[in-house]
């Protein structure tokens, strides 16, 4: 192969038009191998793969296309896909041969010739390509009708009515049926993006077809794996013994050796155990799950990231598929930035009180790193373990004790900053630090550790001898501080005055920032509060006491858990950009729809699907339809409304809080999902998860009136 690339690389050398065309001429005669013709198309293309632009040689080199050599009609054909769409008007010459080649014998050369068609989206073309692709389709080897398949959704992208109209979609279903393991997935892949299209046919599957799909996953190559375990998130089991026994057919392609292979692996099982009842047999899957993400992470760091991105989705929806795996997340030293920042995070979703000693000791030791954004999330962990595994968090107040002993700025700052949230979990609890962290005032130069000091101050000022001093010190600079300081020392003042109302340095304390805060701050939130604090205290100061002092609360990690209804619908892109980013594809792709949920949301378990969609009765969605993909009809929107599953996956929150939590909630997934009738879908209201944010407003092409039912 390297002999062959060594040759092959004296073509790339720029060249010009008419040295071209006169090697073209001049190759016509006493070339009887065709020799000399090769070797100025092999040129050609280089050129073309340069960028060089040899459209002005189109009329010589399609003259080649009648030459006997299947190498000479790849390289005319490449020719053909690059200046195609530029040339319509000269297109009309070539026809004549591309009918002539889909008729030939040779099946490679009856496949390049409707691959190729297909890619030039010519009216001329388009017109010529539907007689050969139908027979194409349904061509006797195998190679033809899998390069036919993914050509029919070239012509639906060139023109979908033409493609509907001549019943395109239905024999592209026929081929899900096919014997053949490669044309079943391409079919697949084809029919995938003809349904992510917002105008395109809606592609759902039965048990029957789905099954089908999945005997042919074993013989399918790797893409075409993950194409058809895709394809299976567009089936809706009917019944709960339909998602465990298709559950149990797909599981043995977690131990395949291709990443993106186990990751939507991962993805159909995550979504079918939403549809089970057998709690042992989900126990069963959730261990399985574990080991092929473990493996992912001896990969190189890039692999490593996309997994850690997935894992923390998986293990916030369902924390028991690494519970006891919290050791594989601790930091190596030479792993990236990005890959120990990601790590951390999991690392503090999977703490629970029987291994918080073990992620407390190794999160003091990222501290110590030399990373400062590593060493400022290390030391903000720490906090959030502590309010999260409550017997923990006598040890973490001690680590961020001595970490503070270290002076340095930052991690002092860290430290200031998360002791904050620790007194609002804990009140009443670990008020004797105080002092430590007034020491440090002088430390605190960032806007948000600098705030959180401040309302440590006021809120306990009645614990602090010098707080007036302390305040007097910080509102010095009030006028030049951020808005968040400015309103940290404001209600901080209040709550001082309050303490200590009759102490005259106090007063004038409290008169000094209200009146910087209402007459010299543009800032129109420091102005309205500076104005409610000013006339509470005017008109009735035991309100204003009831309403600064109020007691607040406890603060809990309810901040920190996605809202569920997002999760699942980032779980249905497991492996994809959606589940890196943490988003849904529509607010960052151009045009993109929800695919794989638009089938599950407008569908009635009651009504099976037809394998096939009946002559002339093409599903297309409807502009309504396209905007709003998983939309649920009206009586499944009643029937939603009061499910108690729908409710638990619209409103529920899944805490990842220790083991026990997570099997009681568990349970109650269980104990509702028995007591639904098949009829309701879990899935059946997710298009609000994201606030309905959409790139693009959904164009749909063509009538209105020709939206029928698939």
């Amino acid at each position: 192969m390297s002999g062959q690339g060594a040759q092959d690389a004296k073509f790339f050398q720029r060249g010009k038009i008419q040295e071209f065309r006169a090697e073209l001429q001049a190759a016509e005669s006493k070339d009887k191998k065709f020799t000399k013709r090769k070797t100025v198309l092999k040129k050609i293309v280089a050129n073309i793969t340069m960028g060089n632009d040899m459209s002005p040689l189109f009329g010589d080199v399609i003259q080649c296309l009648g030459i006997p050599s299947l190498e000479i009609k790849k390289m005319v054909y490449l020719f053909l896909v690059c200046y195609g769409r530029s040339k319509a008007d000269q297109i009309r010459a070539v026809m004549p041969n591309f009918l002539q080649d889909c008729e030939d014998r040779n099946p490679l050369i009856r496949a390049l010739a409707i691959r190729t068609m297909s890619y030039i989206p010519a009216p001329i073309v388009v017109e010529e390509l539907e007689d050969p692709l139908r027979h194409a389709l349904k061509d006797r080897d195998p190679y033809v009708r899998k390069t036919a398949a993914i050509c029919v959704a070239k012509l639906y992208n060139a023109d979908p009515r033409k493609c509907e109209r001549n019943g395109f979609v239905e024999l592209l279903r026929d081929l899900l049926l096919d014997t053949n393991a490669t044309v079943v997935a391409n079919a697949v892949a084809a029919l995938t993006e003809i349904g992510d299209r917002q105008d395109g046919v809606i592609f759902k599957l039965n048990l029957t077809v789905a099954n089908k799909l999945l005997a042919a996953v074993g013989e399918s190559s790797e893409w075409g794996q993950i194409y058809i375990l895709d394809s299976l998130l567009r089936y809706v089991p009917e019944k709960h013994e339909d998602a465990e026994l298709m559950a149990e057919r797909v599981i043995v392609q977690l131990q395949h050796a291709n990443s993106a292979v186990v990751l939507t692996t991962i993805k159909v099982l995550l979504y079918l155990m939403n549809y089970m009842e057998n709690r042992r047999l989900m126990d069963y899957i959730c261990k399985k799950m574990g080991p092929p993400l473990v493996t992912l992470l001896s990969s190189g760091p890039e692999v490593q990231y996309v997994a850690l991105r997935n894992i923390l989705l998986i293990i916030q929806r369902r924390p028991q598929v690494l519970k006891n795996d919290v050791k594989v997340f601790f930091c190596k030293y030479n792993d990236p930035i990005y890959v120990k920042l990601a790590k951390l995070e999991i690392m503090y979703r999977l703490a629970r009180e029987e291994n918080a000693r073990e992620v407390l000791a190794e999160l003091q030791e990222y501290a110590s790193e030399v990373d400062v954004d590593f060493v400022r999330k290390a030391v903000r962990s720490i906090g959030r373990l502590a309010i999260k595994v409550q017997p923990a968090a006598d040890d973490c107040i001690k680590a961020l004790l001595e970490l503070i002993e270290t002076k340095v700025t930052y991690v002092v700052q860290e430290a200031v900053i998360v002791i904050k949230d620790v007194f609002r979990r804990y009140p009443g609890r670990y008020e004797g630090i105080i002092p430590t962290l007034c020491a440090n005032l002088d430390a605190l130069d960032e806007p948000e550790s600098k705030a959180a000091m401040i309302w440590i101050v006021g809120q306990f000022a009645d614990r602090i001898e010098n707080a007036d001093e302390l305040m007097d010190d910080l509102t010095y600079t009030f006028l030049e501080e951020p808005t968040e300081v400015q309103l940290a020392l404001l209600s901080a003042s209040v709550k001082l005055f309050i303490y200590k109302s009759h102490s005259d340095t106090t007063k004038a304390l409290v008169h000094k920032v209200l009146k910087w805060a209402t007459e010299e701050v543009d800032n129109p939130d420091l102005r309205d509060r500076g104005f409610m604090y000013w006339r509470l205290l005017a008109l009735s100061p035991a309100a204003a006491s009831e309403v600064v002092l109020a007691e607040k609360p406890a603060i809990t990690t309810d901040a920190d858990r996605m809202d569920r209804g997002a999760l699942d619908q980032l779980l249905l892109h497991t492996g994809t950009l959606g589940s890196i980013y943490h988003k849904n594809p529509e607010t960052f792709i151009r045009g993109a729809t929800a695919s794989a949920c638009r089938a599950r949301s407008t569908r009635a378990l009651s009504t099976p699907h037809p394998p096939y969609c009946l002559p002339g009765k093409t599903a297309r969605r409807s502009p309504a339809d396209a905007g709003a993909a998983l939309a649920p009809s009206a009586s499944q929107a009643s029937t939603a409304s009061t499910s108690p599953a729908t409710q638990d996956l619209l409103g529920g929150e899944d805490d990842g809080e220790g083991e026990a939590e997570t099997e009681d909630h568990d349970h109650e997934d269980l104990a509702r999902a028995q007591a639904v009738a098949p009829a309701s879908d879990p899935y059946a209201a997710l298009d609000n998860a994201f606030g309905g944010h959409i790139a693009d407003a959904p164009q749909h092409n063509g009538d209105a009136n020709d939206d029928l039912l698939f």
